[in-house]
């Protein structure tokens, strides 16, 4: 897969999300937010000659040492990553649905997310 596949996945979760927020579905919102993060941080993983991983967590990890670390990435992506996986977990497997507040926040910070790895993308 390339970089602007994973992307262009991304960009699609990141607009599912919205759509899912619009209607009222906090968990779905949460879920697609994580995955328009999830992917994008893929595809900068990619674009920079990494391993993307095969688990979440391979890859959680391998963004936090191959592209935060070494400064490529701000650490606040980082941050909304790792929270992203927080909300993505409760929507998918806690009883309790996530707030259509802390969704709304999910989805903003999707967005801001795959900007920024869409313009880092671009710079590497």
């Amino acid at each position: 897969m390339k970089a602007q596949d994973l992307m262009a996945k991304a960009v699609q979760a990141a607009t599912s999300a919205k759509v899912l927020l619009d209607t009222g579905d906090g968990d779905g919102a949460s879920n697609r937010a994580y995955y328009a993060m999830f992917d994008a941080a893929r595809a900068a993983l990619l674009a920079s000659g990494f391993d993307v991983g095969k688990t979440h967590r391979g890859v959680l990890i391998a963004f936090s040492d191959r592209l935060i670390k070494n400064g490529s990435v701000p650490q606040e992506m980082g941050r909304l990553l790792k929270r992203a996986e927080t909300f993505r977990y409760v929507a998918d497997y806690e009883g309790n649905p996530v707030e259509l507040s802390d969704a709304r926040e999910m989805v903003e910070q999707a967005e801001t997310f795959v900007a920024s790895m869409r313009a880092s993308i671009t710079l590497m």
